[in-house]
C-alpha cells in the first residue's frame, strides 16, 4: 500500500463534513468527528507564507489550526514547527492481506459484522469517547461498511467500524471494554473484519494507531500486520 493510496483509503473511510480546495489546500470541516477529518493538507504548489490562509479557513469553520504531516511533507512540517506548532498524536498505519487475517474464521457468537450498528455498539463506543459525532462521520461513509460486535463470555465486550474503499478495507474506532481487555476480543474483530471485506470485496484490511497505544501495536504486529506509513499532526 502506497502513501497515496492510503491517504485515500482513510478519506472515503472516515469522512469529513466537507472538504474543499482553497488555493494550495485541502481544507476539512470535521464537525467534531476528530482530527483526521478535521485537518488541513498541503496541495501540489504549497508555500509558507499561505499558512495564514489555511488557519483563517479553519478559524472560520470554529475549528483549531491543525495540519496532518504526510510522507513527503517535510517542508510544510518544519515551516510549521518554526511557527510555534507542536507535533500531535503520531500514528502508524498497518496492513494485513485480509485472507490470511481471517483465518481460521471467527464463530458469529464471538464477534459478527452487521449495520446499522446495533444500540449495543454505540454504548461501547460512547464508553470509549466515541461519540455523536464520530457515529455521523460513519454514517457518512458511502461504500460498503458495517460494524463488528465482539462477544466475551456471554457479554457484549468490543466493537468496530469498517469501511471499503476499492479493493481495500480499513478498521476504525476499535474499542474493547475494560473489563474485557486481554481475553481475545480485539483479535476476534480483527478477523471477523478481515472476513466481512473478503465476502465485500477488498483484498487487504489497514487500520491506523497511536504511536503511544504500544499493546494494540503488539496485537497487531502479533496478528501478521505488517506497517505501511507514518504520519502527526501539528498543533499550536
Amino acid at each position: 500500500m502506497t502513501p497515496e493510496t492510503l491517504s485515500q483509503v482513510m478519506e472515503a473511510t472516515w469522512p469529513p463534513a466537507r472538504r474543499q480546495r482553497l488555493g494550495c489546500w485541502c481544507i476539512r470541516d470535521g464537525q467534531g468527528g476528530g482530527k483526521r477529518v478535521s485537518a488541513a493538507t498541503a496541495l501540489p504548489g504549497w508555500q509558507d507564507e499561505a499558512v495564514p490562509q489555511a488557519e483563517a479557513a479553519m478559524a472560520a469553520l470554529g475549528q483549531d489550526a491543525l495540519f496532518l504531516i504526510r510522507h513527503g511533507d517535510d517542508l510544510l512540517d518544519q515551516a510549521l514547527q518554526s511557527r510555534g506548532y507542536r507535533v500531535v498524536d503520531p500514528v502508524v498505519a498497518y496492513v494485513a492481506d485480509a485472507r490470511q487475517l481471517a483465518q481460521p474464521p471467527v464463530p458469529p457468537l464471538a464477534a459478527f459484522a452487521h449495520w446499522p450498528p446495533l444500540s449495543i455498539c454505540a454504548e461501547i463506543w460512547a464508553e470509549g469517547g466515541v461519540g455523536p459525532a464520530r457515529l455521523a462521520v460513519m454514517q457518512r461513509a458511502t461504500g460498503p461498511k458495517c460494524a463488528i460486535l465482539a462477544r466475551s463470555n456471554d457479554h457484549a465486550s468490543g466493537a468496530a467500524f469498517v469501511a471499503i474503499h476499492g479493493r481495500d478495507a480499513m478498521l476504525h474506532a476499535l474499542e474493547v471494554r475494560p473489563a474485557a481487555r486481554r481475553q481475545g476480543s480485539a483479535h476476534n474483530i480483527l478477523r471477523a473484519a478481515a472476513g466481512w471485506a473478503l465476502e465485500n470485496g477488498a483484498d487487504r484490511l489497514s487500520l491506523v494507531v497511536t504511536v503511544a497505544n504500544v499493546a494494540a501495536r503488539r496485537l497487531y504486529a502479533s496478528m501478521g500486520m505488517e506497517v505501511v506509513g507514518h504520519y502527526h499532526y501539528r498543533q499550536r
